[in-house]
């Protein structure tokens, strides 16, 4: 995702561009302003707390006086505490992500003159992604009406460097971030000579090497059979983009010197659906496979042995190893998921995403399009769903009839460089689905209610009073989302206080329905059904619906309802009702099999078992760590989504630099591959807080996958929720490379640790495995990846550094990388020595690390 260094650093800098507008004399102080940010600590009022400061510094000739004035800004969601001095400014939550600073009557900057305002809030504040963003004033008249909007041209973060801003607090067992850190994390890893890779990833269920090389050029042919003819035209055009070659393809037999793709049986261990076996040898390549994706994995198994080499020389001719493949997939259900709500990802993101997927034998994409901060997909009839819920702006307040900023994406919607707004249109999304349909990826669409849904609200209130306005009350009330008079109060996971719909309002399922009706008829129009559908379901806030009546209402003739919790049950059961038409298979998240019980704890619920419901598990850490195996043996298919290994959104590890959430911990690529789907307990090391688990003791008493529901256990995904991400660099950053970890994980047999006992020996065979996988990644997948489809922007690690005994050591996290350096404080390039042995210590000393194409990360050095 990043431009490798350069989107970092811009990103942190955090720099605005100022407002269009007259430089008139009142805006001219606002112009001149430069703003600080400073995390003071985390571990104010005994770590419950963190402190940090605005810093203005007025650079104008004229002072900022007390009124007249506001400063807007997003920051990832914390509850304020209070400004430590509010004759100075107050700091007010307004809703999401969305604060407002509003200065009182001690407030006067005068020119020259700096201004701290310090604040406290809950939760520790670790990361420059963190920080406030997207900082704007708004300046208002005499009246109190809104006059002008004026951008911040001048923003940035002061560096986290202390304890008290590395950690979360006293209660984070983590240890700072560190390049000492890194190095004592790489230390167990050891370089490995090229035959001793892995040849494929994901690792098929056997591969034969027969010894030699064989050569791929324009004298051969690709063959295919009937109905094969999409995997073969996938096949000449890879081999034609990355390689150059102009092969022949055509339908045809089996000859000398010819790729012949062909559909026949295949059974590998006892499986066939999506099987395939591949030989390779100087007379044919021959690609077997029960079914198209099968022949489809096959082909690009067969690309994967391609030699590093080929991707590293200019003009290299294209080898290929003498192999014998026999393979077929753990999972049935390989799924990534990718939020497009929060942040707008373009439609070329996408698609280079499922191409990537394919190669890594994916076939789902949960395409997460509905969200509180927007609504991504055109709906015939619906044109507000686009008008107002894909665009974010500058409201007036929450109550406006739009969609606020978020996630720093300002005050102007579709403004360059901003994420915020946008949508794809159905002629966008029909591309999509055939693109993913010729890679045999099924794409998945989500429109989550009852919650997470302010996009839509916001939008159908418009669509409302639009039509009320017309003097059409029938059409105005046809879809409307809520209950007009409901003043429950909550506060959602993301701090949002209306985001809910109303479950008593018969228009909420007519909405449903009619969103449904539309995205199956462009599936159509792709030459798809609609076959697999994700309702959501997740994190309806406590309070919702306790002070609606129509809810009220509906409660009182369901007397088995006793807690309006428990109408996400009723709405969940009511929906499925509606949708039987469509026959689809239902998806959700695991909240929505669950109920709430009158000890306020949650239990599964068994309505929804043999009701082509599928729920998707998440949590293997928090209060219900082994839920999904309880959903699984009561009977429920479930897709495993573990936090503490498939969530890419979370940061790869603590260091302020490294942008990410980190709720749930950090997840990296080792953890996406150290995955036991059968007893998860296995591979999860630490809490949240980075306290290591003692897995015997902590676990005893979890609920165990029984042998009859171990077939339950569908599948896996990845989860990519875009809170952090901007743009197509940091999708691919935060991807890359944990779905080569993940599709390990989600594609190969059984690894041998997952069943070893001994807590020793199983680690050891663990650090085994990945110092294999790690090897690989740097050695054959980067060459690989750093060059299809112009280069995927992947994450390249900093180097681990160390001084001992006058030294200073380096050393990578995977290995095979280089690591140059400079000895006078410059930033070093492909050019700079090459790292092989400590260096005596001094001064200025730089480190970075390179891969084999020349892509780099960030500069480390000990005096950072």
């Amino acid at each position: 995702m990043i431009k490798k260094q350069t989107i970092l650093l811009g990103f942190f800098v955090l720099t605005f561009s100022l407002g269009c507008g007259r430089q008139d004399k009142s805006q001219s102080v606002f112009s001149s302003l430069k703003l600080e940010w400073e995390l003071v600590t985390n571990f104010e009022n005994s770590g419950e707390q963190f402190e940090a400061a605005f810093i203005f510094n007025n650079e104008s000739q004229e002072s900022l006086q007390n009124s007249g004035w506001k400063l807007f800004f997003n920051m990832a969601p914390r509850t304020i505490v209070g400004v430590a001095d509010e004759t100075l400014a107050t700091i007010t939550h307004i809703n999401g992500d969305w604060y407002v600073l509003s200065p009182k009557e001690d407030f006067e900057l005068k020119p020259g003159e700096q201004m701290r305002i310090i604040y406290k809030g809950v939760d520790g504040v670790i990361k420059e992604s963190d920080a406030p963003m997207g900082l704007y004033f708004v300046t208002y008249d005499e009246k109190g009406e809104e006059n002008e909007i004026i951008e911040v041209k001048e923003f940035s973060v002061k560096p986290f460097l202390t304890r008290e801003q590395l950690l979360r607090g006293p209660e984070d067992h983590e240890s700072p971030a560190s390049p000492e850190k890194w190095y004592e994390e790489n230390e167990g890893l050891s370089l490995l000579a090229k035959e001793e890779l892995q040849t494929i990833i994901p690792t098929p269920v056997s591969l034969k090497k027969e010894g030699g090389l064989i050569t791929l050029d324009d004298s051969w042919a690709i063959h295919f059979a009937e109905g094969l003819e999409n995997e073969a035209n996938q096949l000449k055009e890879k081999l034609e983009n990355l390689f150059g070659l102009s092969i022949e393809t055509r339908k045809g037999e089996r000859e000398e010197k010819v790729v012949y793709l062909q559909q026949s049986p295949v059974r590998v261990e006892g499986k066939t659906e999506e099987a395939y076996e591949l030989t390779v040898n100087e007379k044919e390549i021959h690609i077997k496979g029960t079914d198209a994706p099968g022949v489809f994995y096959g082909v690009h198994s067969l690309l994967a042995l391609v030699e590093p080499e080929v991707y590293l020389k200019a003009g290299a001719s294209v080898t290929l190893p003498r192999v014998q493949v026999r393979d077929v997939p753990r999972f049935g259900f390989r799924s990534l998921h990718l939020d497009v709500a929060r942040n707008f990802q373009e439609k070329e993101t996408v698609l280079r995403l499922l191409d990537l997927m394919a190669h890594y034998k994916l076939n789902h994409f949960l395409f997460y399009i509905s969200e509180d901060e927007g609504w991504r997909l055109e709906i015939e009839g619906l044109p507000e769903l686009t008008e107002i819920g894909a665009k974010r702006g500058h409201m007036s307040g929450m109550d406006a009839t739009g969609l606020h900023p978020a996630y720093g994406s300002g005050p102007h919607p579709y403004a360059e460089g901003s994420h915020g707004s946008g949508y794809y249109t159905r002629e966008d999304f029909i591309e999509i689905l055939e693109y993913a349909k010729d890679r045999h990826i099924t794409i998945i669409p989500e429109l989550n209610f009852p919650a997470h849904a302010r996009a839509v609200i916001k939008a159908m209130e418009a669509r409302y009073e639009r039509l009320m306005s017309d003097g059409d009350e029938a059409a105005a009330n046809e879809f409307r989302l809520i209950d007009p008079e409901d003043e429950s109060v909550y506060l959602s996971a993301q701090s949002f206080k209306d985001n809910v719909v109303s479950v008593a309002r018969p228009s909420t399922y007519d909405f449903y329905d009619k969103v449904v009706s539309e995205i199956s008829k462009m599936y159509e129009e792709a030459g798809l059904m609609l076959r697999k559908f994700h309702a959501g379901g997740d994190e309806v806030p406590e309070g919702s619906w306790t002070a609606s009546p129509m809810a009220a209402e509906l409660l009182s003739t369901l007397p088995d309802i006793d807690d309006p919790k428990n109408l996400q049950a009723y709405f969940f059961e009511k929906l499925l009702k509606r949708l039987e038409k469509y026959d689809l298979e239902i998806h959700v998240w695991e909240e929505m099999a669950l109920l709430k019980r009158e000890q306020g704890d949650y239990v599964p619920n068994p309505a929804f078992v043999g009701k082509n419901v599928i729920p998707y598990i998440w949590n293997n850490m928090f209060d219900y760590p082994d839920l999904g195996y309880q959903l699984a043996n009561q009977g429920y298919e479930v897709v495993l989504c573990n936090v503490s290994n498939f969530y890419f959104d979370l940061a790869y590890n603590n260091d302020p630099k490294e942008p990410g959430l980190y709720w749930a911990g950090f997840v990296n690529t080792k953890n996406a591959w150290t995955f036991a789907p059968f007893d998860w307990f296995k591979t999860t090391f630490k809490t949240s807080m980075g306290r290591e688990i003692d897995q015997v003791k902590e676990y005893a008493d979890m609920e165990r996958i029984k042998p009859g529901a171990m077939k339950n256990i569908i599948g896996v995904e990845a989860q990519l929720w875009s809170e952090t991400i901007k743009g197509r660099d940091m999708v691919e950053y935060y991807t890359l490379p944990k779905l080569m970890g993940f599709a390990e994980s989600a594609w190969a047999k059984e690894r041998g640790w997952e069943n070893i006992s001994d807590f020793d020996r199983r680690i050891s065979d663990i650090e085994k495995g990945w110092n294999k996988f790690a090897n690989t990644v740097a050695q054959r997948e980067f060459p690989k990846i750093g060059t299809w489809n112009g280069g995927y922007s992947y994450r390249i690690a900093p180097p681990g550094v160390k001084m001992a005994e006058g030294k200073v050591h380096a050393n990578v996290n995977l290995p095979g990388l280089q690591i140059r350096y400079s000895l006078d404080g410059s930033l070093p390039d492909e050019k700079s020595p090459l790292y092989s042995a400590p260096l005596d210590h001094q001064e200025g000393i730089v480190f970075r690390v390179f891969d084999d194409l020349g892509n780099s990360s960030r500069a480390v050095d000990l005096e950072r």
